[in-house]
């Protein structure tokens, strides 16, 4: 009979490699069973496969580094998805709630070590420290839910931050004991290296950042870019003092509103983290508890319920106080207890450091008992952790829908956006420009259009559009959204998109602005004109000179009495999501009537978006706008149809002024819903069916203006 034991603990790379694999498909699927958080079960297995288990697996060097990969990815995403213009405006709920999560339990932990464990001062400050702390190890949950921007999460985020912070701070100050040359001159040198290391953080990673993602699109080079930005930082906080993940939270936060949320990028770098890393930094913990040890002693078995009691406890008197004083319901307190309580990574390196600290001569801060039960307390902090979180979303989620359907907000609404494409070099950029705009809620794909002239080359034509709409395909599935997609034949390009428009059922086009001058040297090309006037649906056409990612400020010019018009809240809502998503701020300049609303409106649905409000007399004040908008800006144009409340006769003139003042500029141009769906619905004797670009009237004020002009003969 062969002994499998022979064969164990597998060493080959390759085997490893393959059983990690196995865990992390098979542990969703056996806790789902289980109805428990599939986080649980990787801790689990890594206790079963470990050295201390069954040791089927060596520990070895790749869950070190894989294990440090996840969780700077862990911290790394939390400042991601952070919503800074909620972090700005809720800072002093940051601020009391990361100094109450991390005094409380530091205080009741301290006490408690020295009256019922024991431990001299210096021991129980560092175990304080250590409860201080706490890791987001139930995050990947939240996301599961969708709840990144739920106020309770991000006040965790941000306490847990802060709770770290203070624990390194102070951890620092303990190693600085056993220092004979520490003094106020360390502190002083610690204090500068913190103040470079952050203001070149948030000098240089951001223009590094913007040099980049204007000048290379490839995805791969993308993601590699960031991981780089990221380690970089997390090495530089550990060179001057701070642990590695201080620094992947840092970066996370600097490059925020660079990596949208909705974009391919974003989707990448979670689906790689939660696919791999984070799976094998949660195994890498579980194979570090020996539960051998605590069942085989009494004593260990008191110091981990000792820990975990009191650690816990104040975790939770920290959140349940915070939720009182900030009056959030009874379920966000629960978020942030289970979102703060769990202690993984800083917990394991703050007990590093203390076993390295020699307080006699043989004799550690950390000793071994010391060490299983900060172990064995970070097991079950994290089944606490998870559970609770678990719990505080479905709870969340649940209110949230009971509260949408109490106040009938969940209306009929219609969105499904057309996306016409033609240029290959613009269309990527429409396809991502939709992706922004789209509610996720409504969980709609995206229908993407190329029109073929039916000519001598429409076969060619046809062939190229098939490949252009592969690839944009490709891209909408890396954001995880459907795109349904047709290559269409028409003698009428105009015609072509309005009956598409009808028959996917759409509300509104994302379109570019023609690109080759030598097809049409009209500014609105051969058949948007046509299109813009026999449909009277929302319309965005687009030119951007540089990616969405980096722009910095939208800038909106709205003419007088848009408010009246149908479309009012439909262009509005896209621009303030497209404001959201980049995290950058909107300037509307208009009539103080139509601001007086657009604030009202912004305030009400979008209070996180960064809105000003500057009056604007009359349109003919257009032009002057041109100083003030950067390469880095975009500039949206609400303009209207003739005939309609909020037309004017100064917008005849927009082509030219756009082209004379906006030229090089990150361009959109809104055309709003009107009433009806095409002209026909509102055909009467008295509707213009058809309004040609220039006019006669137009076209002899002009040649009034130029005989005015020209210089005069004196023969």
């Amino acid at each position: 009979m062969i002994l499998l034991a022979t064969y164990f603990p597998i060493a080959d790379p390759t085997l490893i490699f393959f059983v990690v694999l196995l865990i992390v498909l098979f542990a969703p699927i056996i806790m789902g069973k289980l109805r428990i958080p599939h986080i649980i079960g990787m801790v689990l297995a890594g206790i079963l496969i470990g050295p201390f288990g069954l040791n089927v697996l060596q520990r070895d060097e790749s869950f070190e580094l894989f294990g440090r990969v996840g969780i700077f990815y862990i911290m790394f995403l939390a400042g991601l998805e952070m919503d800074l213009e909620s972090v700005k405006k809720n800072t002093k709920r940051f601020i009391i709630f990361g100094l109450l999560t991390c005094v409380i339990p530091l205080m009741l932990t301290y006490v408690m070590s020295m009256t019922l464990l024991g431990y001299s001062g210096k021991a129980s400050f560092l175990l304080g420290c250590i409860m201080a702390s706490n890791t987001l190890i139930a995050y990947p949950i939240i996301g599961r839910y969708g709840l990144q921007r739920n106020s309770s999460v991000m006040l965790s985020v941000g306490s847990s931050m802060i709770s770290l912070f203070l624990s390194l701070v102070m951890l620092a100050a303990l190693v600085g004991t056993f220092d004979e040359n520490s003094g106020v001159v360390f502190w002083l040198l610690f204090a500068v290296k913190l103040a470079v290391y952050m203001a070149g953080c948030i000098y240089l990673i951001p223009r590094l950042t913007r040099y980049f993602l204007r000048r290379y699109s490839d995805r791969v080079m993308q993601y590699i870019f960031i991981m780089a930005v990221m380690f970089l930082s997390a090495a530089l906080s550990s060179l001057i003092g701070l642990e590695g993940i201080f620094g992947a939270f840092f970066s996370g936060l600097i490059l925020n509103r660079y990596i949208p949320h909705v974009s391919p990028l974003m989707n990448r770098i979670e689906f790689i983290g939660n696919a791999l890393f984070i799976p094998y930094f949660l195994i890498g913990v579980g194979m570090l508890i020996d539960l051998h040890s605590v069942l085989d002693s009494a004593q260990v078995i008191g110091i981990v319920l000792l820990i975990a009691f009191f650690g816990t406890f104040g975790k939770a008197l920290a959140a349940y106080t915070s939720a009182i004083i900030f009056r959030l319901p009874k379920a966000e307190g629960h978020m942030m207890f289970g979102l703060t309580s769990a202690h993984a990574a800083g917990a394991i390196a703050m007990t590093m450091v203390g076993m390295r600290i020699e307080v006699a001569p043989g004799v550690m801060l950390v000793n071994n008992e010391m060490l299983n039960g900060v172990v064995m307390m970070i097991l079950v902090t994290c089944i606490v952790s998870t559970m609770m979180t678990d719990k505080a979303a479905k709870e969340i989620i649940f209110r949230e829908k009971l509260n949408l359907d109490i106040d009938h907000k969940p209306q009929h609404d219609d969105e499904k956006i057309l996306v016409c494409v033609k240029y290959p070099e613009i269309a990527p950029q429409l396809v991502y420009l939709s992706l922004l705009m789209r509610n996720e809620k409504l969980s709609r794909g995206l229908v993407a259009l190329n029109v073929v002239y039916d000519g001598q080359n429409s076969a060619v034509e046809r062939e190229q559009g098939l490949r252009l709409l592969e690839q944009l395909e490709r891209q909408a599935s890396a954001s995880e959204v459907m795109m349904q997609t047709q290559v269409r034949l028409a003698t009428n390009i105009a015609n072509g998109i309005k009956h598409a428009f009808r028959e996917f059922g759409c509300s509104e086009i994302v379109m570019g602005m023609h690109v080759h001058t030598e097809v049409s040297p009209k500014f609105w090309g051969e058949f948007i004109q046509s299109l813009y006037n026999g449909l009277n649906r929302q319309i965005v056409l687009t030119r951007f000179e540089q990616p969405l990612s980096t722009l910095r400020r939208i800038q909106v010019a709205v003419p007088s009495r848009a408010e009246f018009e149908p479309g009012f809240h439909r262009w509005l809502e896209r621009v303030c999501r497209l404001a959201g998503q980049l995290d950058c701020r909107i300037q509307f300049h208009g009539r103080q009537e139509s601001l007086s609303l657009i604030a009202q409106y912004i305030n009400n649905v979008h209070p996180h978006v960064r809105g000003e409000y500057t009056p604007m007399g009359h349109w003919n004040e257009l032009p002057k706008l041109a100083a003030d908008i950067g390469k880095d800006q975009l500039f949206v144009v609400i303009t209207a149809r003739k005939g309609t409340i909020s037309y004017k006769n100064a917008l005849e003139r927009l082509p030219d002024e756009l082209t004379q003042y906006f030229a090089g500029t990150n361009l959109m141009i809104i055309f709003p819903d009107q009433y009806g769906d095409t002209k026909e619905d509102s055909m009467s004797f008295t509707e213009a069916q058809h309004y040609e670009e220039n006019s006669v009237y137009d076209m002899l004020s002009r040649w009034i203006h130029t005989a005015r002009k020209a210089p005069k003969n004196n023969d």
